[in-house]
């Protein structure tokens, strides 16, 4: 992990610590309050409002395991890291958020069943339902400012799930005032619209965590950015077989880069650990994968029945040797055309170049160029120019 994304992670922990437990805090004053003064005052929404206090403060402890274990290093077992904590903590919540919703929709459907035994719901039950209202949406704006300062999906999730409170408080306050009034189904009622909003909260996290977890992609906005990146490297003609997954809060890249295909191994490697480099000075990137392709693979590929280079090699210092000639080096260029040989001579001195074209004459390169399936075959001659070496290279006459 580079030492940018360490930063990040470690603010991010910081930040998860801090807004946690805080909320820690909060929701056990107020879950003692509504569950207390909710029997007290024969509020059933109260009490559902309570409980639903009571599982945030499970989602809070999970929130902190799933911190803890998400920060470790890369192992044996987790190549890419344990981002995928925050995910799975986030499924987690999902499904209890869903459990703990259909519960009050059931406790809520049971006591409207039996309306004539629908208790008369004490003033002191508005009082908490509003002091809950208000410390629910304060912590919820604190929580969002934080989780997106940090970029924290998981933070985010957590902090709508304080905001889902405070709708869920202010569905309650209505209940209670409603029954307080005379209509003393409304508080029932309002415990069920609180299982029903608490549920389908669940549901969103849930399935937002599952998608994550089966590799979802970034979204169309973020992977224009990052194939924009890549495209501005110098030498990256085009880029194809783009691909994102989501890895908790970051994202891994996959991509074949179009280079030259007549420029070197060690050319197409820089050009590529270059778009690598831009690729990974994105915030949202945990690590890249580029590939290098001299064609878009994906149209077309070179033919599968091209010889190696052992035995293409083999068969010109064959032919070379037997006019008394040596490569210097054999470059070949699989492409979707065919097969494109490029062979340099031995450096040697003016005097012999004279010599060597006439050696070269003899060999029949076009019976060559057949015997290997090629499409073209070049010699080139590498001259030595002066006692120091320095080479200079001229077009072969020998090219079939």
């Amino acid at each position: 992990m580079s030492s940018t994304l360490a930063a990040q992670s470690a603010e991010k922990q910081r930040v998860a610590r801090t807004s946690t437990f805080a909320s820690i805090a909060l929701n056990t004053v107020l879950m003692s309050m509504q569950i207390v003064i909710g029997v007290f005052a024969h509020s059933q929404a109260l009490v559902a409002d309570g409980v639903h206090s009571l599982a945030d403060l499970v989602s809070d402890f999970v929130v902190l395991i799933a911190n803890r274990h998400s920060a470790a290093e890369p192992d044996a077992d987790h190549n890419y890291g344990h981002s995928r904590y925050e995910t799975v903590a986030s499924l987690f919540l999902g499904g209890l958020l869903i459990s703990v919703g259909v519960g009050m929709l059931w406790r809520a459907g049971a006591r409207l069943s039996d309306m004539q035994n629908i208790p008369a719901v004490h003033l002191s039950a508005l009082a908490v339902a509003i002091v809950v209202l208000l410390s629910k949406e304060g912590l919820f704006r604190y929580m969002l400012r934080e989780a997106q300062r940090v970029r924290s999906a998981m933070l985010i999730a957590n902090a709508w799930h304080a905001r889902s409170d405070a709708a869920s408080s202010l569905v309650v306050a209505l209940g209670i005032l409603g029954s307080i009034a005379g209509v003393r189904l409304l508080d029932p009622i309002a415990a069920a619209i609180v299982g029903f909003m608490v549920a389908r909260m669940g549901w969103t996290f849930g399935w937002d965590a599952l998608q994550d977890l089966s590799d979802r992609a970034l979204n169309e906005a973020d992977t224009a950015d990052l194939r924009s990146r890549i495209m501005s490297t110098p030498g990256v003609r085009d880029v194809h077989e783009l691909r994102t997954r989501k890895m908790g809060d970051f994202a891994l890249v996959d991509a074949h880069i179009l280079v030259d295909p007549m420029i070197s191994v060690s050319e197409g490697h820089y050009i590529a650990e270059t778009a690598r480099s831009r690729v990974l000075s994105d915030s949202r990137v945990l690590d890249a994968l580029i590939h290098v392709d001299p064609e878009n693979d994906a149209i077309s590929r070179p033919p599968v029945n091209l010889p190696p280079r052992a035995k293409i090699v083999a068969e010109v210092d064959t032919a070379l040797a037997a006019q008394g000639l040596t490569a210097a080096s054999v470059n070949l260029h699989y492409l979707s055309t065919g097969l494109d040989i490029e062979v340099t001579l031995q450096p040697s001195r003016l005097g012999a170049l004279e010599s060597e074209v006439h050696q070269l004459e003899r060999i029949d390169l076009e019976a060559l160029k057949l015997r290997l399936g090629a499409r073209r075959l070049s010699v080139t001659h590498a001259v030595d120019v002066s006692t120091a070496g320095a080479e200079l290279a001229r077009e072969p006459r020998g090219d079939a």
